[in-house]
């Protein structure tokens, strides 16, 4: 078969490699495609991992065979992939902080070499510890294995919006109105609170508008601490969501979050960088800060429902689809995207 293979920072090499031999608990799915993810972007650009590995984990695709000991599972079934199922047995899952287990962590997909979600592949293999506890996911007819390699992502930013208890009524800024911003704006809009958006691109700002923003400006704007205590009667909003490793973004979240609010940090920053903030300002203000990495066990069902009811419309998040082959040319356009980059779709077939 044919992969995307990572051999070192910025090198992804288009080669035919055994398609992945199955144990009896096993499952092989055939891609058919898979969503290109900030993190894919920054294991490709950074020597975060030894190589060699296959990324690519918002995969969704078709069942092409099974272990002799698999039930419940059959060839030609259509099926989303989730890379990581946690143990539900360690202090962390005993305290739903899932995506710090280190089953979580070290059992993924795999389409050959380490297991590294494996979807920039014609097929990846699903372990047995995924297959047996949920991570396989059936597709509903109506949908299309594009709208289903959403279920992931959608899950990921649901994590987020719960953890910061987002609540009918309330009002949320946006930093960065990328495919992640808008889908934060769209869910933000389906549970009940009001969006606002801010970006540095004009038509990401009218994207953010599109999809159900109150409100989106231009993240530069001097007076935009200003516009949003305007818009919350001179409140501020409930909470912000980090969604661009900005360090300006952060400063603007401390200008434009009232007293009591929250601040959650969704996008990865660089490791080097350090943000000086004075400890007085969260504590005279109550201003609470958090973090929200990857999904979330308990909230697979309904990010499910989400996207298979289409509750949010994931397929207007969707900009560009490119051949298998062509993976380092989505990556860069991902790095330097164009005025109307959102989602970029992979195609193995």
């Amino acid at each position: 078969m044919k992969a995307q293979v990572f051999r070192g920072v910025n090198q992804l090499s288009y080669e035919e490699i055994p398609v992945p031999t199955l144990e009896p608990g096993e499952v092989l799915v055939q891609v058919r495609v898979v969503g290109l993810c900030q993190s894919d972007i920054k294991k490709i650009r950074y020597p975060l991992y030894e190589p060699p590995r296959i990324f690519g984990h918002e995969t969704a695709g078709t069942i092409a065979a099974v272990g002799n000991q698999v039930k419940g599972w059959q060839v030609g079934q259509r099926v989303a992939v989730m890379h990581h199922i946690p143990c539900m047995r360690c202090a962390y899952c005993l305290n739903d902080n899932f995506s710090m287990c280190d089953v979580y962590k070290n059992i993924s997909t795999t389409a050959g070499f380490n297991a590294s979600g494996g979807g920039f592949a014609e097929y990846v293999k699903v372990p047995d510890h995924i297959v047996q506890n949920g991570g396989l996911i059936p597709i509903p007819d109506h949908i299309s294995f594009e709208e289903a390699s959403f279920v992931e992502p959608t899950n990921c930013c649901l994590k987020a919006v719960k953890k910061a208890q987002i609540a009918p009524g309330q009002t949320v800024l946006v930093t960065g109105a990328g495919p992640i911003g808008l889908m934060f704006v769209m869910l933000v809009k389906y549970f009940g609170a009001k969006a606002i958006a801010t970006d540095l691109l004009p038509s990401r700002i009218e994207k953010a508008l599109h999809v159900g923003a109150e409100a989106a400006f231009d993240a530069r704007d001097p007076d935009l601490p200003v516009k949003i205590h305007t818009l919350t009667g001179g409140m501020g909003v409930d909470v912000t969501l980090l969604a661009v490793p900005s360090e300006k973004a952060f400063t603007q979240a401390l200008d434009c979050t009232r007293k009591g609010g929250k601040i959650l940090f969704f996008a990865e920053f660089p490791d080097e960088l350090e943000i000086a903030i004075n400890p007085n300002i969260l504590y005279r203000r109550e201003i609470d800060l958090m973090g929200s990495y990857s999904s979330s066990y308990r909230l697979q069902n309904l990010s499910a429902d989400i996207v298979f009811n289409r509750r949010i419309d994931v397929k207007a998040l969707i900009s560009d689809r490119y051949p298998l082959q062509d993976l380092s040319a989505a990556v860069e356009q991902a790095i330097t995207p164009t005025p109307e980059t959102y989602k970029i779709l992979i195609y193995p077939q």
